[in-house]
């Protein structure tokens, strides 16, 4: 089976421009992405997908495969999906390109359900919140999966809500001081994609949906058009690059 994982890597961001260029120990965030993206054995290709000029000839001059693609698309997984039409890979993963440590196991992890089961068309994966700061970060997109691991919702709000708790101690900040144990509840959904190729060809041409737009995050679209996405667990954290002060850290870490 043919697997291709595609990095969307836009140079325009809100809270950090340039976003993908900005070196972490002088190197290119992008270029540490393809670098943890290629120690997943089972890939056979990784390409940067990207709408700006200086980002693809960086990726070049790494000998990295680029694809140019266009500058009006809305979301990450319409660029993804320019790229797959144009492939044979029975399997496109969406690695972020701004998850410069994304474990090579994450990756694995993500893509096994559609390895072991030729029904399941999507799959992600969720890891442990650690702090309550995340738990209430609307930053830090929760997940909620019935017990097989099917996705019930994401959401940028805390869920699944601790409503005894809460009632006990006045407010959720409250309840979460008082009973740290409380975090084993949540689950921070990572943002790495699998998809059989044909499933995400459709679903980009889904039309946008409530509760995707309400929430900005396009994979409700999926649960909305009444789709099913696989949510597998992992251990490790993700630590996504989105702002100045999350720079900051990527830094550090390299650097001790």
């Amino acid at each position: 089976m043919h697997i291709t994982a595609i990095i969307p890597a836009r140079y325009a961001s809100s809270r950090l421009p340039g976003k993908p260029l900005l070196e972490i120990a002088d190197k290119p965030m992008i270029l540490r992405v393809v670098e943890r993206t290629r120690l997943v054995k089972a890939i056979d290709r990784v390409i940067v997908a990207t709408d700006d000029e200086r980002i693809f000839q960086v990726v070049s001059a790494a000998g990295v495969e680029a694809r140019m693609t266009s500058s009006a698309h809305q979301t990450g997984t319409d660029r993804l999906a320019e790229v797959a039409a144009q492939l044979e890979s029975e399997i496109i993963i969406n690695v972020q390109g701004d998850e410069p440590f994304i474990e090579p196991s994450t990756i694995e992890a993500a893509m096994q359900p559609l390895l072991d089961d030729d029904s399941i068309v999507m799959a992600t994966t969720c890891e442990p919140i650690l702090s309550a700061a995340d738990v209430l970060n609307p930053n830090v997109v929760k997940v909620v999966t019935d017990q097989a691991g099917w996705a019930l919702y994401f959401s940028r709000q805390p869920i699944p809500f601790p409503r005894a708790e809460v009632l006990a101690h006045g407010s959720l900040p409250a309840a979460l001081e008082a009973q740290p144990e409380l975090l084993l509840r949540f689950a921070k959904h990572t943002g790495l994609y699998v998809y059989r190729r044909e499933f995400l060809l459709t679903y980009a041409h889904l039309p946008q949906t409530p509760l995707e737009r309400s929430e900005a995050l396009e994979q409700l679209r999926a649960l909305e058009h009444g789709y099913h996405i696989k949510v597998v667990s992992t251990a490790h954290r993700s630590i996504g690059i989105d702002t100045p002060e999350d720079l900051v850290t990527a830094r550090t870490l390299v650097s001790t």
